[in-house]
Order: structure tokens, then sequence, then C-alpha cells
């Protein structure tokens, strides 16, 4: 309980993740205050933060309930059918594309196991989030961690409507783009994407510009589509509309293969049966 509102930093959420009352949190915190005569919450009428002893106490409980937990999952192995609960985090893409086939496949063959996968697009502290595992691509890979690859080699592609390359004409290299309008992808952290190029070993990262900047890729390709500029994103995303002409793509031969999606976890947690068979589903074997 104590993690739980440490993590989230307020007793209304932890509440709700632990499927409890407010009041038994806020009890049980105070009686563990008491019993063992240190203030481990700073509460004020907005936030709930550790104090100096609740944070040394996150660092000695939290590796080890990670542990337990591992230990207490490993048991199921002593089960007729595999059982357990496995948390991930990925990007919509990735959870989209990779992640939910295998997930509706094992959840309906495996009746014992459970899923929990959090989409989100910012970059997740799986260990912090007490996560399982992550997906990220290849080249955005923590040192520390085992990763095993899930999914092919991708690739971008810079695309338009027709109607927009017959009234601006198309570039010939990534430099054109600054005589376009270009659609940009807002970040999650705030940034807005420098568009990537590559071509005989020479990268670039090209700064575009344009009217439109949004957050969402399935906007951006329904702006391209509409002839409101060009767009650059992963090509499976346009390849619906290259596929029946609404779009086509430019700069092809500046769009080079990349490391595609690893699913990434801890290298010191042992994996649970559960987690190793969602691993084992979920391995590109390409």
């Amino acid at each position: 309980m104590f993690l739980a509102v440490a993590e989230e930093r307020s007793f209304t959420r932890a509440a709700a993740k632990l499927g409890v009352s407010q009041s038994a949190l806020s009890h049980s915190m105070r009686r563990l205050e008491a019993k063992m005569g240190l203030r481990l919450l700073a509460r004020t009428t907005r936030s709930v933060a550790p104090t100096e002893a609740g944070e040394r106490l996150i660092e000695t409980l939290g590796p080890a309930l990670e542990d337990l937990d591992a230990k207490i999952a490993s048991l199921t192995e002593l089960r007729d059918r595999p059982a357990g609960t496995v948390r991930i985090t990925a990007s919509a893409h990735a959870a989209h594309t990779l992640l939910w086939p295998v997930i509706d496949r094992l959840t309906a063959e495996y009746p014992d196991i459970q899923v929990e996968l959090n989409v989100e697009s910012g970059l997740t502290d799986i260990v912090a989030e007490r996560f399982d595992a992550g997906v990220r691509l290849g080249e955005r890979l923590e040192q520390d961690m085992v990763a095993v690859r899930i999914g092919p080699r991708l690739r971008m592609a810079t695309v338009g409507a027709p109607a927009y390359f017959a009234r601006r004409g198309k570039p010939e290299a990534p430099h054109d783009l600054a005589q376009h309008a270009c659609i940009n992808l807002r970040m999650v952290n705030g940034s807005v994407y420098a568009w990537e190029f590559e071509k005989d070993g020479r990268e670039l990262k090209v700064k575009v510009q344009g009217q439109l900047v949004l957050n969402d890729v399935e906007l951006i390709v329904a702006a391209a589509a509409a002839g409101r500029g060009v767009a650059h994103l992963v090509e499976d995303r346009a390849a619906p509309l290259l596929a029946n002409g609404t779009l086509v793509r430019v700069l092809e031969d500046w769009c080079e293969p990349f490391d595609g999606y690893y699913l990434y976890y801890p290298s010191r947690r042992q994996p649970s049966p559960a987690f190793s068979l969602l691993l084992d589903a979920l391995r590109y074997k390409g």
C-alpha cells in the first residue's frame, strides 16, 4: 500500500489501483507510520510525496517485492496450466501491429494468464513503474536490459497526395523539403520530430516547416491524403493509401530500413512462466 501511494503521489489514485477505499488506505498509512515511529509521507492538499525516510524505505522495498513477486510467480510452474499476470508498456504502433495479435491468441489459449498492456508514446521506466517489460525500437534500448527482437526491420515513407505534388512538384532530395508544406509530428515530450533520412551511409535529420503540427499519426495520414502537405511516417501506416493511389511516395531512396521493435526487460529479473510463454510467442522468427 505504501509503495502504491508513493508511486501514484495520490491516495485517490492509489486506492483505485489497489481496489480499496481511500479511508482504509489512509488509516493503513497512519498505522504504518505509527508502528515505525517515522513520517513516511508528506501530505498536502494537492499531493502526497515520500519523505527522506519514505524514499529510503522505497529503495529497500522495491527490489525485495520484485524478488518476492518473481518467486511467487515461479510457483505457477507446478500448475497444470500456465498462469500469472504480465504487464507490458508499448507504443500504439507496436501494440496494434505486433503485440495485440499475439496477446489475443495467447489469452484465448491460456485462460489463467492475464495481460495488462499499457499503450503510451513516451519512454517509460519499466523498473520504477513495475512493468515486466517494455517495447522500444532497437536503437533506443538501454544497455542493462535483455532485449528480444519481436518484429521485422522498419522503413520510413515520405508521402503526399497526387494533387499536392501536381501543384508543388516532387522533392528530389531531403533539402528540397524546405520548399514544401510539411506536416509535423509533436512528440510526447513536447519536441517536434526531426525527419530522419539515410542514403549510402549518410544520415540526415531535417527540421521541416508547415501549417500543421499534429500529435496523432492517423490525423497526419488524413491531412496528407487531403492534400495538405507532405508527411513522413512509418511505411506500414501509409501502405493502404499508397496501394490505392490516395498517397504517392517520394524520396524513397533516402528511406533505408532500420532496426525494428524489441521487447526488453531487466537482466536481473527472473521471468515468470507466463512471461516466458508470451516472450516465446512474440519472438521474431523471420
